[in-house]
């Protein structure tokens, strides 16, 4: 019981945090070139949005899990 009710308040709070930020951002590197001494790297940032859609399921089943009692 303890379990369910923890996974719930962690699907709100995905829920709410993607809804909140609508994504993340990161670098990643993409090219390393070593000639003699020197080294060149090339970092690319990209960008993954989180769905609007995706934070309100999570959000609801969340919710579902709180208020829907479980039979043993």
């Amino acid at each position: 019981m303890k379990a369910f009710k923890g996974v719930a308040l962690v699907l709100i709070a995905v829920g709410t945090i993607g809804l909140a930020y609508g994504g993340f951002s990161y670098t990643r590197d993409s090219e390393t070139t070593k000639l003699g001494p020197l080294e060149v790297t090339v970092t690319d940032r990209r960008h993954v949005n989180i769905p609007v859609w995706a934070g309100v399921i999570a959000i609801v089943l969340g919710a579902a899990l709180l208020v829907v009692p479980l039979k043993k």
